[in-house]
């Protein structure tokens, strides 16, 4: 017998979000890990927060939010809005019913500086890596470092002079013949910008540097900083962060060409951990010698080494740790220290599946 084609509203309903989301879909695990993270953070997330006045959205519907947004390559959040209408895989990740309301995109922004200011995605990442360190997926002991360009939301025609506040000529920039010096030279758009190239040969682009310390075992992001681009931001921040390493035990850290330096051999040595960076074998003298390469440990570091390229591959592939949207050197780090939380999510939700 044929049904007619006749729609009939329903007066009740009794499904929930979680009936629409398959038991063995991945981000089932990544929400537990999501919420064992944010149960941790009570403390940081009632400080940030007013005690007076009308309540408004909670802050871990929010912050799990950006993490979909990550996660699944948004490119903006009125896009991400837009999305958690009808997505009722979305709405069961952000923690929304069928019939609670979207809020406006224009929450994010208000929000943003609150996040900012309590330093609210660096403590995320902490919360994330700890839930690593129980189920045994890292590595105390050995580690490497790198750094990456995060291209900066400006175009290089806004990169002018100092005392250039005049409205830039129409049409392509025209530089021939003009040194552009970051102490003659800044970005209109982004002050924080600068105009940099990590290897010779290469075209230098407005950006900024993230730069990750990793295990040696799983590739997990450990710690992250961003800074501005210099000639001495990547050995500065990979000292500054393995400062951070808590405990007394001796590490080892990996790392490129670029941090075969006295200044970070010395530092990491004052730090009581053992650089293990590649030699540079011709040009100039290495800051190492035989007495750190002749151990076996020296090789098993060089070989783990590439690893530490696995979360900026994933952070560059669609996600803002190609290109970023956000404007200031405090909106990229905490983004780009987002996207490396939300790698270690689905890095340890897969090493748990398997």
């Amino acid at each position: 017998m044929r049904s007619p084609d006749a729609e009939q509203p329903c007066l009740f309903s009794y499904s929930q979000t979680a009936d629409f989301v398959p038991a063995d879909h991945p981000l089932r695990r990544i929400r537990s890990l999501v919420d064992a993270a944010l149960d941790s953070m009570q403390g940081t997330l009632t400080v940030s927060y007013s005690h007076t006045g009308r309540p408004g959205i909670a802050p871990e519907r929010l912050i799990r939010a950006l993490l979909l947004q990550v996660l699944y390559s948004i490119r903006s959040e009125r896009q991400l809005v837009e999305q958690r209408r009808y997505n009722m895989l979305y709405r069961w990740f952000v923690g929304l019913s069928l019939d609670d309301a979207i809020w406006d995109a224009t929450t994010f922004t208000k929000n943003r500086q609150r996040f900012i200011d309590s330093d609210m995605t660096a403590r995320l990442l902490e919360a994330v890596v700890d839930q690593a360190r129980q189920r045994r997926l890292l590595s105390d002991q050995h580690f490497c470092v790198d750094g990456t360009l995060i291209d900066a939301w400006a175009s290089m025609g806004s990169y002018r002079r100092k005392d250039d506040d005049d409205e830039p000529p129409t049409g392509p920039p025209n530089f021939k013949g003009d040194k552009r010096r970051s102490h003659t030279h800044e970005c209109k758009t982004d002050p924080d910008a600068r105009l940099y190239k990590k290897a010779p040969g290469q075209a230098s682009r407005l950006c900024y540097i993230g730069h990750v310390l990793t295990d040696n075992r799983h590739a997990l992001v450990v710690d992250s900083q961003t800074t501005v681009a210099s000639g001495t931001a990547e050995v500065d921040a990979a000292l500054t962060m393995l400062d951070r390493r808590p405990g007394t035990r001796r590490l080892t850290v990996a790392a490129d060409k670029n941090y075969d330096q006295k200044r970070f051999v010395a530092g990491a040595r004052a730090a009581n951990v053992t650089p293990h960076v590649a030699q540079h074998a011709r040009g100039r003298r290495s800051a190492i010698d035989a007495r750190t390469t002749r151990h076996a440990g020296y090789a098993q570091s060089r070989n783990a080494r590439h690893r530490v390229e696995t979360p900026f591959g994933w952070g560059k592939f669609n996600r803002p740790l190609k290109q970023t949207m956000l404007r200031g050197l405090a909106r990229v780090g905490a983004q780009a220290t987002l996207v490396f939380a939300s790698y270690n999510l689905v890095r340890i939700a897969a090493l748990e599946a398997a």
